[in-house]
């Protein structure tokens, strides 16, 4: 796994460090930088300073030519320089116009009247800026290749150079003091990153955190949304909170299109079935129709031998139990030029209240029907009379029943529910499919026809179940050509 693939929980907080690192080197080394170049411009200042003090004071000497008191001067002037701070010279040393030793503070090593290149390239360089340089001009030198930081102060006296003071200064000063000076820097860097690695990792992982949340939900949402999504996010506006926001419209909408998606599915298949049951139906009639008259003729013309009279009732039973069954599959619709009225679904309540008497069931009855609909009466009521015998019988002894019809926005609603046991939720998928029952006896075709009559009138039914309330709800439309998908010269029956 690399660094890209990790989780932005540690992703953040480590950017976040190393921020804070390469932010604590580049200050670092910025005063560092900086204090280099002021601690040598002071020291240029201090040994510039010393070094005109110290010509104004080798003036007499060299007028008089006395080397032991310039000798005495420039020796005088190590310890002194010494107790001012440590800004310390290695060596002080007095040229001639001629750019030769005149006197130093170690004889041996540059004797007088010698040629200071003799000791090596450093000082002879050192010698060729004093020769070439002006009289009056103070330097400053380092040279490439020399291990010193040179001072050269010309000794003039009514303009004419006496000779040229040399303060010779190790490097080795500008390394304790930067080391000195960096290490407190450093130290007072590892004080601040101490402080604000915690503080940005924290920083960081609250950052973090909220995406780690988003992209955890998004793994939940997979090939079907489940019904709930665990996405706490605090409410903000900015681009994480308006995230958030259009994340769960997103779930919100991909669950409705599933919820479409598996009502789709649930509808071709009946509608699958229904063509499929339609065309048995019409293949069975014709010779059932025929058997029927057989039995018929047989019945008048035949034998009356009491076995045979017998077989002859138990066919012809067993044949109109067929053709009830298969009547029931059709679910045809004949002309009806009755519209639907408050009054029909008045009678449904007179049909259906001793059934519900007998089993101490209680009707709540709201009936909101104005006089007269668009719709065709006998099948609202057969709809209704299927659901509310359903309900009867599923409501335990002395429960009860609900019942609503109103019309909203244009569309007529049936509400019917109890409160008996919920349906399992493994029968609800096929629930309107024939021959499906929940119920000891039933043949599972009352809501089949119901789904048959709801779709060919251009509406939709509905179920929710739970413990203590199960609910169908019916919506149709009172004008038909409003309703999508259902042309309005449809038949009752044949499915699309």
């Amino acid at each position: 796994m690399t660094l890209r693939d990790l989780s932005l929980r540690y992703k953040v907080p480590l950017r976040t460090t190393v921020l804070i690192l390469v932010t604590a080197l580049v200050v670092t080394s910025a005063l560092l930088v900086r204090a280099a170049q002021d601690l040598r411009a002071d020291l240029t200042a201090t040994a510039t300073a010393t070094g005109r003090l110290l010509a104004r004071t080798l003036t007499p000497a060299l007028l008089h030519d006395d080397v032991w008191k310039a000798y005495e001067i420039i020796a005088s002037a190590l310890p002194e320089a010494h107790a001012r701070g440590g800004l310390r010279p290695d060596l002080l040393m007095i040229l001639d116009p001629m750019a030769r030793v005149y006197v130093s503070t170690e004889p041996r090593r540059f004797p007088m009247q010698s040629d200071p290149g003799e000791d090596g390239p450093e000082y002879a360089a050192v010698r060729d800026l004093v020769a070439a340089a002006r009289t009056g001009t103070e330097q400053t030198f380092t040279p490439p290749s020399g291990q010193g930081f040179h001072v050269t102060v010309p000794i003039v006296s009514d303009g004419v150079l006496l000779g040229t003071l040399v303060m010779s200064y190790p490097r080795e000063i500008f390394r304790q003091r930067i080391l000195g000076f960096g290490g407190r820097a450093v130290a007072a860097t590892l004080l601040a990153v101490v402080f604000l690695l915690p503080l940005g990792a924290y920083w960081g992982a609250q950052y973090a955190e909220p995406l780690v949340r988003l992209a955890r939900a998004m793994r939940a949402v997979g090939r079907e949304v489940p019904e709930r999504v665990e996405l706490e996010l605090p409410a903000a506006g900015d681009e994480i909170g308006q995230l958030a926001v259009q994340f769960e419209r997103m779930v919100a909408e991909l669950r409705e299109k599933q919820r479409l998606e598996q009502q789709m599915v649930v509808a071709e298949r009946l509608a699958a079935i229904g063509r499929f049951t339609a065309g048995i139906a019409h293949e069975i009639n014709n010779p059932l129709g025929g058997l029927l008259n057989a039995v018929s003729t047989l019945r008048r013309h035949g034998c009356d031998d009491p076995l045979t009279q017998r077989t002859v009732s138990l066919l012809e039973r067993g044949l109109h139990q067929i053709r009830e069954t298969v009547a029931a599959l059709l679910v045809e619709a004949r002309p009806d030029p009755h519209p639907l009225t408050r009054e029909d679904i008045e009678d449904v309540r007179r049909l259906v209240a001793p059934e519900a008497g007998r089993r101490g069931i209680t009707l709540a009855w709201d009936n909101r029907i104005p006089e007269r609909t668009r719709l065709p009466a006998s099948l609202v009521r057969q709809v209704l009379i299927n659901l509310l015998l359903n309900a009867v019988q599923a409501a335990p002894e002395g429960g009860r029943v609900g019942v609503r019809a109103s019309i909203e926005g244009g569309l007529v609603r049936l509400e019917v529910c109890n409160d008996g046991p919920p349906i399992p939720a493994e029968a609800l998928p096929r629930l309107f499919e024939p021959f499906a029952t929940t119920k000891a006896g039933g043949r599972g075709l009352g809501l089949w026809v119901t789904y048959q009559i709801v779709d060919g009138l251009g509406g939709e039914i509905q179920v929710t179940s739970e413990a203590g309330d199960t609910r169908f709800r019916v919506t149709l439309p009172l004008d038909r050509e409003d309703a999508p998908g259902h042309p309005p010269d449809r038949e009752i029956g044949v499915l699309p």
